[in-house]
């Protein structure tokens, strides 16, 4: 099978330089233990506590345990034995050598809810989501800082990097396949079928881990509402009547949809300045293809020119600047902009003291009215060298004029 290399490699190398341990988090089949053990397998000890007999030995007899399978070691899925993490403390103690430990597992599930609290100075805490455009083609490297990657976009005057080298890959494909590693190391797997054994693997498994549903069809159903509300300005009440659900219970769902990375929410960017800005967050499914399939989309056709497709493209931009910064080990710095009257920015990325408007179209030919929106952010709040960008389904960048160039989907 063809291995991807990961962004989160050089961050994992640069974290096992200070911490003893190592926590990889993220969303099942996001690449973790397959990563962990390319990279690592010849210098640690592999043992996953997701087979039965072996994490029955581990909370039994932890001590006899690492006996057997003392550090450097990569414990895989380690919320399945978190009784494990008090004796990795103490060890870790004894001996605190760096890099000693990595592990895998779901920050959100409540056994791991107290990762950090028990391992507090000795952990560094990842997340490895689906891969983005970029790691899938190689561009940009697995070195590359954000600052690189903005400057590339951004910064450089009149904000146009050079021409980039990599595959082609249709817009369209791209949304229906997603970033799950596995749909693209099997270029013939069906990608419908693939999505519809991940979310039926999640709802019967994780989602009955996290919170206790009797009928998991009520919360299927509130699952295919939320995909089809992707890019959407989040309304909890009309999700909570179209599910014929409270609203109580549409944000405790909604809460297992986050701690399983399965969506998340962009917050607004909003100023004491002015009272007319909307300031509820927008929600994003964190993969194209499972929004695909729970939406019924199937064909690029729709996916590119029905009723989705705009959204379609913001979530997989949006997403993509997401991993980007998680990637690298940073918290996404990222808003987006609406006022009352009408103007819009999708994404507002700060980095470095900048704040940089993006829009995401889903048209083959940008104008300059594409980059209205961009172009009233920067009159009413941007500062000197801040620039802004519209992605679209284009190969080449181009200026749009003034402040505001026009970039492929595929080049974050």
């Amino acid at each position: 099978m063809r291995y991807f290399r990961r962004t989160l490699e050089d961050t994992i190398r640069s974290a096992m330089r200070y911490f003893p341990a190592i926590l990889v988090t993220g969303p099942r089949q996001s690449g973790k233990t397959t990563m962990l053990r390319h990279g690592w397998e010849k210098s640690h000890r592999f043992v996953s506590l997701e087979q039965p007999a072996v994490r029955e030995r581990a909370i039994r007899d932890p001590e006899a345990f690492f006996r057997d399978y003392p550090p450097p070691l990569i414990l895989d899925e380690i919320q399945y034995a978190p009784v494990l993490l008090h004796h990795v403390k103490t060890m870790i103690d004894e001996n605190r050598k760096p890099g000693q430990w990595l592990m895998t597992g779901s920050q959100g599930f409540p056994a791991m809810r107290n990762v950090s609290q028990s391992l507090a100075g000795r952990v560094a805490v990842l997340t490895l989501l689906p891969f983005s455009f970029g790691e899938y083609s190689g561009v940009p490297a697995g070195g590359t800082g954000m600052k690189d990657l903005i400057g590339g976009l951004l910064d450089r005057n009149p904000g146009i990097p050079g021409k980039r080298t990599g595959p082609r890959r249709d817009l369209g494909d791209w949304i229906l396949r997603g970033g799950y590693p596995e749909l693209w190391a099997k270029p013939g797997m069906d990608a419908h079928l693939w999505c519809a054994s991940y979310v039926n693997t999640y709802l019967e498994r994780d989602v009955r881990s996290l919170i206790r549903i009797g009928d998991l069809s009520d919360f299927g159903r509130f699952v295919r509402l939320c995909a089809a509300r992707t890019a959407q300005v989040l309304n909890l009440s009309n999700i909570a009547r179209d599910a014929g659900v409270t609203v109580m219970t549409v944000k405790k769902w909604l809460s297992v949809l986050e701690a399983s990375f399965q969506v998340f929410l962009l917050p607004p960017y909003f100023t004491n300045i002015s009272k007319r800005l909307i300031k509820a967050p927008k929600m994003y499914f964190t993969d194209t293809a499972v929004a695909a399939y729970l939406t019924g989309i199937r064909e690029k056709g729709t996916a590119m020119e029905g009723p989705m497709a705009g959204a379609l493209v913001e979530t997989a931009v949006v997403t993509a600047w997401r991993k980007a910064f998680l990637h690298r080990g940073l918290a996404p710095t990222m808003h987006y902009w609406r006022t009352r009257d009408g103007w819009e920015v999708d994404l507002l990325v700060s980095y470095d003291g900048k704040i940089h408007p993006m829009e995401v179209k889903a048209a083959a030919t940008l104008t300059p009215r594409h980059g209205a929106g961009v172009e009233q952010w920067l009159e009413r709040y941007g500062k000197k060298g801040e620039r802004g960008l519209v992605f679209g389904d284009i190969d080449e960048p181009f200026s749009l004029g003034g402040r505001v160039s026009a970039m492929p989907w595929n080049w974050v």
